[in-house]
């Protein structure tokens, strides 16, 4: 994978993700069954992909094992968190401040672990992309936030940091990335299935409720998390938390379109802004060739953290 795949995949991820809300609308299910049946699917379709591919020398080491684990936990964790979140205080509210907050954590934590301060172009493009986050979903909208939903929100962000740079040390240490991402959905599936059985699936017997869990579970789990497993072959993981927030400026696009919500011009001037943030942040820069885990020559940009995440 060349060094402009890569963001291009993260990107592509963002994109599935952000027509999760809208799917999730049009269905007739409690959010937390949802997220929990999302899982599921999503994760044991990740977790058989990467045994089908599973070759000796691509499983993540020993050593990983015990951090995957609470990388699986925290992708459990996230997704009821984000779900509960987003009943409690709102679509936009709870997406904004769980999204948004994600990259401002996942750099966070990446400067504690690789001991790296991180570039100025990562900073100014993180603030440009939370404001444009921030004017999308505030412009023209009126009403409060529920603390505890933003409370909520804001672990979902942290939690979604932790497993994302979980998940990159793995990749960066020479673990297939479909590997990792199958040791960690497919633990995290294991961990939702009570959720699922005590919060009654009841509402995936009906033909909406099926292809609304199919779609989810296949498409915005199961094939964005692998391509998000690709992109961060080569891009830097605080570079793809930013790149992720794709994911609002999608959401709101498809609920102006399907779901015949309303933006105003300073919503519109948030996804300009947004956009703009995420083209400067994906241009990669110049960097030297490293050889990937699968033993290809890659071409990897400078990380704005670190190189060795």
């Amino acid at each position: 994978m060349t060094k402009g795949s890569g963001p291009l995949a993260v990107v592509a991820a963002a994109v599935l993700w952000g027509t999760a809300g809208t799917a999730g609308a049009l269905a007739d299910a409690p959010p937390v069954s949802l997220a929990a049946a999302r899982l599921v699917l999503g994760g044991t379709v990740l977790a058989a992909a990467a045994a089908a591919a599973r070759t000796g020398s691509s499983a993540p080491g020993r050593g990983s094992v015990a951090v995957l684990a609470l990388g699986a936990v925290a992708v459990a964790a996230y997704q009821l968190c984000f779900f509960a979140a987003v009943a409690r205080t709102g679509v936009a509210i709870g997406t904004v401040v769980a999204v948004g907050s994600g990259p401002v954590f996942t750099g966070l934590l990446s400067w504690l672990v690789e001991r790296s301060v991180p570039t100025r172009r990562w900073a100014a493009g993180t603030a440009m992309a939370i404001a444009g986050c921030a004017v999308l979903v505030t412009g023209g909208a009126a009403g409060g936030a529920d603390a505890g939903g933003v409370a909520l929100a804001l672990l979902g962000g942290l939690l979604y940091a932790f497993y994302a740079v979980t998940a990159a040390r793995a990749i960066g240490r020479g673990a297939r990335s479909s590997a990792v991402m199958g040791a960690l959905f497919g633990g995290a599936a294991v961990i939702t299935v009570p959720v699922l059985v005590a919060t009654g699936p009841g509402w995936v017997a009906h033909p909406r409720g099926l292809l609304t869990a199919l779609y989810l579970g296949c498409a915005t789990t199961a094939l964005a998390y692998f391509l998000y497993g690709r992109g961060l072959r080569t891009t830097p993981v605080a570079t793809a938390a930013t790149l992720a927030l794709a994911e609002p400026a999608v959401a709101a696009l498809l609920g102006l379109v399907l779901l015949r919500e309303h933006l105003s011009a300073v919503s519109w001037a948030g996804l300009v802004l947004l956009a703009l943030s995420l083209v400067a942040v994906a241009v990669p820069e110049k960097g030297k060739a490293v050889t990937g885990q699968e033993g290809d020559r890659v071409e990897q940009a400078p990380a704005p953290l670190s190189s060795s995440s």
